[in-house]
């Protein structure tokens, strides 16, 4: 009998059935029949010597350790080039292809549009490098591509249903710096593929399987689909085309994407003014292209107020988030606009379900209830928001972060939309928009605060002693709710910092709570 050195010959893992190990006769079996997934495959041996014949890697199956490192969360971000290279971007099209083809039926398989991948890129230097060497991956694997070029993300999500393709990839690091690079995944119907919903598959592929020579015939087509994405978002617009009254907006596209297509979209609304800033792309960003940081909103609050306009506005770089600035100046807290929104889509679909972050404020809740809709309360990320939007068919949902989720948009986030609807209720309203705003600003908030702690459990361990005699959830983290002030706090996932978010009654119970949770949480971070 075979020792378990001699019978670890026998068998190997298979890239393309992920964890998988098959024996090498029923590998062969398949190679010969030319099995689908076999396509690309280094153990297949023409495959093998066209390899060679490029001069690209064949043999041992690289580990894959360092590009590991740049799949997270909810999406694939990195620095460029190391370790998100060109190479890296190649493997990780050639394993999201895999993935995708596992979801398409034997049936899909012969409809042209159920066998493409969506691509667009946003405006960073190295994302069209990165974006080529995505879709050479994509094709390698047998997968038709469709590029639909610079393009802000929630514009992805519509292509992939609006062609009915079997999913899509941005190239975009959203609100991270310049150096920084990497990949937004979503699937059939537009669905996020995020951890636990396949992005732990492409990982694994892609670590697995090394560049290599396929001789697919895949086709590439370039589309623009800017007709029809813009008569899209332009539906969701009252009183087309010109808007009820005249209204002055001061729009930060942060250098990102929304320098291109907020003109695109909205430049000829009838009645609005625009004031841009920070709309060109030279691959620098005169601000972080985050608007959830205070002093990113600087330029944006003053010009505002120099202007005397009547609502400003701040994207992030692929421009799926945005926050809003009231004619004051003053910051507008997203899940106030989340509020705002979740009163007016509930005035036309009475009894609807809204979905909203569990950092956001009682506010959200009080107002779902008070308007008879039913409030859902949900983790935090765009996956989960997404998934429970659509088992409980939520007409709109809302993240603290800005992210704010419509039914009519495939249950998928779009800032272009959030900022359509805000103008609506402005424009229809003789008021100002902090007067629209005003009633969602009962509660007290500490915002978002950071600690260093590298023993999570065993605080929360504490915080579950301490604060025994409350309503206490682990949904996300650990909230402790009383009746008059409640907080969440959550680990991250990529540092060993503990999030806290607080909210009270009053400022005085605002204070006197975040100096005891400071003292049981660790060293402050402020970013």
């Amino acid at each position: 009998m075979a020792d378990a050195a001699d019978t670890r010959d026998y068998f190997r893992f298979c890239p393309g059935e992920e964890e998988i190990k098959l024996s090498n006769a029923v590998c062969r079996g398949r190679r010969r029949s030319n099995y689908f997934k076999c396509k690309g495959c280094q153990f297949n041996d023409e495959e093998k010597a066209a390899a060679d014949r490029v001069d690209r890697p064949s043999g041992p199956i690289d580990t894959g350790e360092s590009l590991a490192r740049v799949f997270k969360a909810y999406d694939v971000r990195g620095l460029v080039p190391d370790p998100l290279s060109e190479n890296a971007a190649w493997r990780i099209g050639y394993a999201t292809a895999q993935f995708l083809r596992t979801k398409i039926s034997a049936v899909e398989m012969v409809t042209p549009s159920a066998r493409t991948v969506v691509v667009g890129r946003d405006m960073r230097t190295h994302s069209p490098a990165l974006q080529s060497a995505l879709m050479d991956g994509i094709r390698a694997s047998g997968l038709d591509v469709v590029n639909i070029g610079l393009i802000d993300t929630p514009q992805l999500y519509f292509a992939v249903s609006h062609l009915s393709a079997c999913g899509g990839v941005q190239t975009t690091a959203s609100h991270n710096p310049a150096a920084w690079n990497g990949f937004k995944i979503c699937g059939a119907g537009a669905k996020p593929v995020g951890a636990g919903t396949g992005l732990e598959s492409i990982r694994d592929i892609a670590c697995r399987v090394p560049r290599h020579q396929t001789g697919t015939t895949a086709r590439l087509n370039d589309l623009d689909l800017s007709a029809p994405y813009k008569t899209f978002v332009r539906r969701f617009l009252i009183d087309q085309p010109a808007l009820p009254r005249p209204i002055k907006v001061v729009i930060d596209a942060s250098n990102g994407v929304a320098g291109r297509w907020f003109p695109l979209l909205f430049g000829d609304v009838g009645g609005l003014t625009i004031r841009a800033l920070h709309f060109e792309h030279d691959g620098t960003f005169v601000h972080e292209p985050n608007p959830l940081i205070d002093a990113n909103l600087r330029m944006l609050r003053e010009t505002v107020l120099a202007e005397q306009a009547d609502l400003g506005a701040c994207f992030d770089g692929d421009a799926d988030r945005c926050v809003f600035v009231d004619e004051k100046g003053a910051i507008l807290r997203c899940d106030a606009i989340t509020a705002l929104l979740a009163r007016a889509f509930l005035e036309r679909n009475p009894g609807a379900a809204i979905v909203y972050d569990l950092r956001s404020s009682r506010i959200v809740r009080d107002e779902v209830l008070r308007a008879g809709g039913v409030p859902v309360r949900e983790r935090v990320g765009h996956a989960f928001m997404k998934k429970t939007l659509a088992e409980r068919n939520a007409v709109f949902g809302g993240e603290l972060s800005g992210h704010f989720y419509f039914r009519d948009n495939a249950f998928c986030d779009s800032a272009f939309l959030a900022f359509a609807h805000v103008l609506n209720l402005l424009a229809a309203s003789s008021r100002k928009m902090s007067e629209l705003v005003k009633p969602f600003r009962k509660y007290h908030a500490s915002g978002e605060i950071n600690f260093e702690n590298a023993e999570p459990e065993a605080t929360f361990a504490r915080l579950l002693e301490r604060f025994q005699d409350a309503e206490c959830d682990q949904l996300d983290g650990l909230t402790v709710a009383y009746p008059d002030w409640w907080f969440n706090i959550r680990k991250s996932n990529t540092e060993p910092l503990l999030r806290l978010n607080l909210e009270a009654n009053t400022k005085k119970l605002l204070d006197e709570k975040l100096k005891l949770l400071a003292a049981m949480l660790g060293k402050r971070v402020d970013h």
